[in-house]
């Protein structure tokens, strides 16, 4: 997969280690997209940005859909694990720790971000999910205890109603992830305020010690 691979900054002694950060673009995007995001986010992380393999209409994409808002769940599946198996593929290439990835998903990236989550153990050790929609329906998720997740959402979103946000939520905690879902009183588009809440986030619950 087309992707950049930042590695880690120097540490200064006694920072926190960081997790690498999977950049997952939205619709129409590249792999440089949410390179900004993610110096907000974690400056200290390894950075793995990926440009989904799907062209639709010549737009990047990370699986195909039918329509707005209607995934081809046959094609999501395939290219979840396409995905799945490019991360053990560039953890070997690059020497990050594979037990260690957080995505950073917005709107197409966060769709398939969460569907790495629904479909793969141990994919991944959080998510920040900008925009999610839910991935698929009536499927066994894996055990996701005390993953953490973060979810940002607007109230006014159309294209992902706040009724898919909260069952995205409903969903991953019944998996036993800790979700935190963050509101904006606006549609699809990230915001500064929404970003700020991520990093902090982030700051909070996946630097360790």
């Amino acid at each position: 997969m087309k992707h950049i691979f930042k590695p880690t900054p120097a540490r200064a002694s006694g920072e926190a280690a960081a997790p690498t950060l999977l950049l997952l673009h939205g619709t129409g995007g590249t792999e440089r997209d949410l390179l900004p995001l993610a110096e907000r986010i974690s400056p200290t992380s390894a950075v793995l940005s990926v440009r989904g393999n799907v062209l639709e209409n010549g737009m990047p994409r990370f699986f195909r859909r039918l329509a707005m808002g209607v995934f081809d769940e046959a094609d999501l599946v395939l290219r979840t694990k396409e995905l799945h198996d490019f991360l053990d593929e560039a953890s070997s290439q690059y020497g990050f720790d594979r037990r260690q990835v957080v995505a950073v998903g917005y709107s197409n990236g966060a769709n398939i971000a969460a569907s790495l989550l629904f479909h793969h153990a141990g994919a991944l050790s959080g998510a920040i999910l900008h925009h999610p929609m839910v991935p698929r329906r009536g499927v066994p998720l894996p055990e996701m205890t005390e993953l953490p997740v973060f979810i940002g959402a607007g109230r006014n979103d159309a294209m992902c109603k706040p009724e898919e946000t909260e069952e995205l939520e409903g969903l991953f905690r019944g998996a036993g992830a800790q979700v935190h879902v963050h509101w904006e009183p606006y549609g699809h588009q990230l915001t500064e305020t929404e970003v700020l809440a991520a990093s902090e986030w982030f700051q909070n619950h996946l630097l360790k010690d």
